[in-house]
């Protein structure tokens, strides 16, 4: 109980000066904006804690695989709470989704993407509840490169299941004289999406960032909140709302595709 209680604090202490500046990826983020002056010293910020996420997921795969190699029989989990255990349960939760979104035929062709852009999101996103780390998810510049991969890739796979010509009739609408209004409109509609996804994610974990740092350094009588533990609903709340943005971000990102992937019989629309 005394070493949970002074890990405990020892945390609250550090993320008191996390929250007043204290960044450890500042040399490298230094390094990166000297050699690089048009990325602003934030952005930089971003994209090294990035690329750090990209290097633990990889690591983590790596392992994950390593593990697996030694199982003779794979059908069979481990027995209790195991690394393995854990990323197939992962698994197994993404699959759910997929399945309950794209139905149980599509879902194998969507789960390695739907799977990685959730774990990439929300490990961006608890990253900043660790001291000294930013989220990358707070800068607009990083939301909106994941809002354009997912509009990039259903779009991609709109064409390859539906064909081009298909694909871009499905936004004429079903009557065809209605389709000089409907489509110039279906158009923007589809342009906006990468948008809406990349300033709702970041507008939910500056926010979410900017509530964990306040009370950090909001002091009681001279004392520090983060100090007493009144803090620690917020993390709780923080971690919650890493987990919400990271899972409505993945279910729009599903929603895009089946729309985008949906089989129309515009032939036959047209004919009437």
């Amino acid at each position: 109980m005394k070493t949970l209680l002074f890990l405990l604090t020892s945390l609250l202490s550090v993320n008191v000066y996390a929250a007043s500046g204290l960044i450890w990826l500042d040399p490298i983020t230094h390094w990166l904006h000297h050699h690089m002056p048009y990325i602003d010293h934030h952005s930089a910020g971003a994209i090294v804690t990035f690329i750090l996420v990209a290097i633990m997921l990889v690591i983590t795969a790596l392992i994950y695989r390593a593990k697996l190699s030694k199982v003779e029989n794979k059908v069979f989990p481990d027995s209790g709470i195991t690394f393995r255990n854990i990323v197939e349960l992962y698994g197994s939760f993404i699959y759910s989704q997929c399945k309950a979104v794209l139905g149980e035929e599509d879902a194998p062709k969507y789960f390695k993407f739907i799977a990685t852009i959730f774990l990439v999101i929300f490990i961006s996103n608890v990253i900043g509840l660790i001291p000294g780390f930013l989220p990358p998810t707070e800068v607009v510049s990083t939301t909106l490169a994941l809002g354009l991969l997912s509009f990039i890739y259903y779009n991609i796979k709109g064409c390859k299941e539906l064909g081009v010509k298909n694909y871009l009739a499905h936004f004429a609408g079903p009557l065809w004289y209605m389709a000089i209004l409907i489509f110039p409109i279906e158009i923007l509609s589809n342009m906006i999406r990468p948008i809406s996804l990349a300033l709702r994610l970041r507008g939910n974990m500056m926010g979410d960032h900017m509530v964990l740092g306040t009370f950090l350094n909001l002091e009681i009588l001279g004392f520090k909140v983060a100090y007493l533990g009144a803090a620690l609903p917020f993390y709780f709340l923080g971690l919650l709302v890493c987990f919400i943005q990271a899972y409505v971000f993945t279910m729009l990102s599903m929603v895009y595709i089946s729309l985008a992937t949906a089989h129309h019989d515009h032939d036959e629309h047209h004919a009437h």
